[in-house]
Formats: structure tokens, C-alpha cells, sequence
């Protein structure tokens, strides 16, 4: 009996061994999101992008906010994620202004702040950590380019409807930038107009449907997302006017998801010029250099391209994940 309870007191040790001996659960690394909205197909890709980018299984806990397209919205979130204590806040912003305050609060709690997608104007640039994104003011450049290819035997006037995104936004301001400054350096441009349209569908589709209920004369399209630009297709099928390859109007739209390559294609879309949506990996490495100690770049461009009709191929778009 002496030696059962001998046996039985030394597997209870070995046990208490091992227990003691099993590695910690892995401490998850808290991330604040805040995403501007979901006004376009770019915009949920990139959502979907940074949620299974910043998951549990990769060593996340994440804080999720969607501001539905308001600033304030995400002021709000991104006082809450300091108040809740995460270890870093990402934000996509809406707008280029507004930031300096609430960086400064969160700089004050020591929480490191990735930008994303956009960029945020601010008096001192120490208030976030890295900005990471397109180079919008290169898109617009590449379109421009092109668009001088293209028109260099049209005779005459090239009338162009300027599509514009949300006003403020760094997508929107360079955008602009580029095809403005065209616009001054060539004598025989001329914007027919420059309508709002939001970075959405339906405001494309309601401002260009009303701009050729009083004006028809239009060469190009210049339409700084392709969700305003499917809108605007919309319009001008309704309204009876050709455009793409072979038709009156020239279009060039900014994204390139896989719906207006598909147009692309098919030649309904002349010119798309790449927006990629996929930073979530790229956030992921980001925080992890810097929970490491590494160096951190100040500003991250990402590599993009144009895709005409001639360019485009089944296997391109068989392979676009957003």
C-alpha cells in the first residue's frame, strides 16, 4: 500500500513537472481599425484584406470600426482605441485634415499609428508611426500619359468630364492634381465639367446622368474610381452615347477591380489604371518590424500598373482577387 502511494505521489510531481514546464499561450498583439466606410468595391476589398490579415491565427486581437464616410465617426474610434488600450491603431483616413488632435492623443499614450490607404496632413509627422498606400499623384500622371497618346490625332477640342472623388481625400486631391496641370499644358483641353461623385455608384451615375440632360459634348471620361465610372456608364447608355473602343466618349477609370477589367476587355473601359486594395499583408509586416525593433519607413509606396484592352488577358483577370 506504502509503495502505491509512493507511485502515485511521484506521477502527481511529474505532473505538476509538466504543467509548469507547458509554454504560455501566445499574448495577442490588439489592433485598432478604424475603416473610412464601404463605398465601393475597392474599399470592401480592402476591409476583407486587413481583417484576415489582422486575425487571432496570425497573433492579433482586432478592434474593427466602421465610420460609414464621416470623420467624426472615426475620431470617436480612434479615442476609443486609446481608451481600450491597443497596442497599435490603423486608420484609413476619409479626409486629409482634421488629424493633428487625436494623433497627438494617441501619441501621448504611446500607441504607435500606422495610415493606410490615404494620407493625413498634419503639422508634425511624428504623431504616426508610417503611412502606407498608392502614390495617387503617379496614377494620375500614367493616365495622363496615356490620354496624350490617345488623343494625338483627335482634331480639335478634347472636352473632358472630370469625375471627382470625395473632396479632400488624398485619392481625390492628386487625382485632380494630374489631369488639372494636363489640362493647363495642352491648349485644346477643356474640362466640359468637374462633378462630385463621391467615390460611389450612384452618384456617378446621378451627376453624369444630369450633366447630358444639358450637355452631350463630351471626348473623355476621366473618372477617378471605377464605381463612379460603371455609374457613368449607366448614363451614357441611357442617353444613347457610345464610348470605349470605337465610340465617341474615351474612358479612363481608376481601381482596376476585376469588374472594369472585365469591361477593359471588352473594350467598354479604354484605360484602368491599378489601385491595389490588398494592404492588409503589408500592415502585418509593418507591425511586426516594429514590435521587432526594426527601422520603419516614413512613406510606403505600392507597385502598380495601367491595363488597356491590348494588355488584358483571361489569366490576368482569373487571377485578380478583388
Amino acid at each position: 500500500m506504502k509503495r502505491m502511494l509512493s507511485i502515485i505521489a511521484i506521477l502527481a510531481l511529474l505532473l505538476c513537472g509538466c504543467a509548469q514546464e507547458a509554454p504560455p499561450e501566445q499574448e495577442l498583439t490588439k489592433v485598432g481599425f478604424s475603416q473610412l466606410g464601404a463605398e465601393s468595391d475597392w474599399r470592401v476589398a480592402n476591409t476583407d484584406s486587413m481583417i484576415a490579415a489582422l486575425s487571432e491565427e496570425n497573433g492579433y486581437e482586432l478592434l474593427y470600426d466602421n465610420a460609414r464616410q464621416k470623420q467624426a465617426n472615426q475620431l470617436v474610434a480612434v479615442r476609443n482605441f486609446i481608451v481600450q488600450g491597443v497596442d497599435i491603431i490603423v486608420i484609413a483616413p476619409l479626409e486629409e485634415t482634421g488629424w493633428d488632435t487625436v494623433l497627438q492623443e494617441a501619441k501621448n499614450a504611446h500607441i504607435p499609428v500606422i495610415i493606410v490607404d490615404r494620407e493625413v496632413a498634419v503639422e508634425d509627422t511624428g504623431r504616426y508611426l508610417t503611412q502606407i498606400g498608392s502614390d495617387f499623384l503617379a496614377e494620375g500622371e500614367q493616365a495622363v500619359s496615356w490620354l496624350e497618346k490617345a488623343m494625338a490625332q483627335h482634331q480639335g477640342d478634347v472636352s473632358i468630364l472630370h469625375i471627382q472623388g470625395t473632396y479632400g481625400a488624398t485619392a481625390q486631391l492628386l487625382r485632380t492634381k494630374a489631369i488639372e496641370e494636363a489640362v493647363q499644358a495642352h491648349e485644346n483641353w477643356h474640362f466640359a465639367a468637374q462633378l462630385p461623385g463621391d467615390f460611389t455608384e450612384t452618384k456617378g451615375y446621378e451627376v453624369v446622368r444630369d450633366f447630358l440632360a444639358e450637355n452631350r459634348d463630351i471626348d473623355v471620361i476621366y473618372s477617378e474610381n471605377d464605381n463612379m465610372t460603371f455609374g457613368a456608364m449607366r448614363a451614357l447608355d441611357e442617353a444613347g452615347i457610345t464610348y470605349g473602343r470605337g465610340g465617341d466618349v474615351t474612358i479612363i477609370s481608376f481601381d482596376a477591380v476585376r469588374r472594369a477589367l472585365q469591361l477593359c476587355m471588352e473594350g467598354k473601359i479604354d484605360l484602368c489604371v491599378e489601385c491595389s486594395p490588398l494592404h492588409g499583408p503589408r500592415v502585418d509586416e509593418l507591425i511586426r518590424q516594429y514590435l521587432a525593433g526594426e527601422p520603419i519607413p516614413k512613406q510606403i509606396f505600392v507597385e502598380e500598373t495601367i491595363f488597356t484592352p491590348d494588355t488584358l488577358t483571361p489569366e490576368i483577370l482569373a487571377q485578380r482577387e478583388y
